[in-house]
């Protein structure tokens, strides 16, 4: 029996009072016979664990007695802030130890656990899209907790390359992995890009002063403004102004309304727009239907005039 196991299995005995030997072996993720050996196991060593017989019976600890067990270690401490993210913790590979802390820190507030996790769930990834993790998430998660240089084939070249991975990133359902490279700068890797992924047992020592939220924050706005090719004056109604940061990325959008020009005699503003691609521009200005009027470039006001002008025709 392992040990980390059995103390999983004390400690939610301790917590929850009573449980039947199928929601053990449901949180634990093993058998019903496991969870039979393993509390006969605990009932040897002492523990006073004991079954209640018949179709609603299970298992229960002897009135009055508390485990001590309840020690966090490292592992379980450092995912013990993200308990509340079961989804991204299980891809990562470290929904053990998270299973693990919750256990330990309920146990030693006498409360049983889920307070939190029933009042706080992330759903990362966006509707109508699948949510499955990168193959080689787990290779990548490990060495970024542990610390161990990468060795990874990345991208369409699959190139080999040497990485020090600082932290993981799951934005918008994505994964991306913030590593030092040989050059000695760090930048964003997609981890489902990786064709190759080998944890080294060479450790690397991590620069203290790296901010993994400030990096992230940092790397993001520069990769939204890097992929501009152009800018599209655009009318905006109040409402469309108002609703900007939420049809448009958000860095885009702020910088759009921070240099727009003052309210005309119709209460709308002038903003130039950066533009990814005019075929992007285009549906973007399909989505404002009404509220927004399209000023230059003029290839791009005519092809929304042009749809404007279908779409009534569908209409009349």
């Amino acid at each position: 029996m392992r040990v980390s196991r059995a103390i999983s299995l004390l400690l939610l005995l301790q917590t929850r009072r009573e449980m039947t030997g199928a929601e053990l072996a449901a949180e634990l993720e093993v058998s019903e016979r496991t969870v039979q050996r393993d509390v006969a196991a605990l009932a040897e060593a002492g523990v006073p664990v004991y079954a209640d017989r018949g179709r609603a019976g299970g298992y229960r600890l002897v009135d009055g007695y508390r485990s001590r067990l309840t020690g966090l270690e490292r592992a379980e401490a450092e995912v013990l802030l993200l308990s509340g993210m079961p989804g991204p913790l299980r891809d990562m590979g470290l929904a053990g130890q998270a299973l693990a802390a919750r256990l330990k820190v309920a146990a030693a507030l006498g409360e049983a656990p889920g307070t939190a996790t029933q009042r706080f769930h992330l759903d990362a990834p966006g509707w109508f899209r699948a949510g499955d993790p990168p193959p080689l998430l787990a290779e990548v998660s490990r060495a970024v907790w542990e610390d161990r240089v990468l060795v990874c084939r990345y991208g369409k070249r699959a190139d080999e390359r040497r990485l020090e991975p600082y932290g993981l990133v799951l934005k918008a359902g994505e994964w991306y992995v913030a590593a030092r490279s040989a050059s000695g700068r760090v930048s964003s890797y997609r981890v489902d890009r990786f064709g190759s992924a080998e944890v080294t047992d060479e450790r690397f020592t991590r620069d203290p002063d790296f901010d993994l939220a400030a990096y992230w924050e940092a790397a993001s706005e520069e990769f939204v403004r890097s992929m501009v090719r152009g800018h599209a004056e655009v009318r905006l109604s109040p409402l469309a102004a108002a609703n900007l940061p939420t049809l448009l990325e958000p860095v885009a959008a702020a910088d759009a309304l921070a240099a727009a020009s003052a309210l005309d005699a119709d209460g709308w503003v002038t903003v130039r727009l950066p533009v990814e691609s005019w075929d992007i521009a285009y549906l973007e200005m399909l989505r404002f239907g009404p509220e927004a009027e399209v000023l230059a470039p003029p290839a791009l006001r005519e092809r929304v005039a042009a749809a404007t002008r279908a779409a009534a025709a569908l209409y009349t």
